[in-house]
């Protein structure tokens, strides 16, 4: 249940859009060009939580630990300063991308660590992600609502019916999308 990039214990649930990736993959990628950077996600259970409210602004956002070392901020402040793309693998990564530049993480020996309860929704003013690699979301998940925020709803309801029409594998282990702001 673990991912290539797998390391530290404490996550409750595997960030699931990084098991379409595998070492020669990771390889490929990076010979023609694409750079990784690292974080730490510590998934919680609260991922998996559906929106039980009317109002998605009422609904409670768990809170999920990250830490995000000095030399990824870096790489992401070069890769920008360039007019490179920041590429998130997966909804954890996105919110903890974003949380960073909301200033929601402290400071430790050059690293940032701690928690957020980012909630992302259309709307979210993006400062960090560029494009997003996920998987299909359960509906009334805070997931749908993050990609949503990504992508617009128009988009999100289209992409999801021409996968559904063409029987595409959903949720936790199913296909890989794609989304450029």
């Amino acid at each position: 249940y673990q991912s290539i990039w797998a390391k530290n214990a404490g996550s409750l649930a595997a960030p699931t859009a990084s098991f379409h990736f595998d070492a020669d993959f990771e390889r490929e990628l990076q010979s023609r060009g694409v750079e990784f950077a690292k974080v730490t996600l510590h998934v919680g259970l609260g991922t998996f939580l559906p929106v039980t409210v009317e109002n998605l602004n009422d609904h409670f956002m768990h809170a999920e630990a990250a830490e995000i070392p000095l030399a990824t901020r870096e790489k992401i402040q070069r890769t920008q300063m360039r007019g490179g793309r920041v590429i998130a693998v997966g909804t954890t990564v996105t919110r903890t991308l974003e949380a960073m530049a909301l200033g929601h993480f402290h400071e430790y020996d050059g690293d940032l660590k701690g928690e957020t309860s980012l909630m992302i929704r259309p709307g979210h003013d993006w400062k960090v992600v560029d494009v997003l690699l996920t998987n299909f979301h359960q509906p009334k998940s805070t997931l749908l609502a993050l990609v949503a925020g990504f992508a617009s709803i128009e988009k999100v309801r289209s992409a999801y019916a021409w996968a559904i029409e063409r029987r595409f594998r959903l949720f936790s282990y199913g296909d890989l999308t794609v989304w450029i702001r």
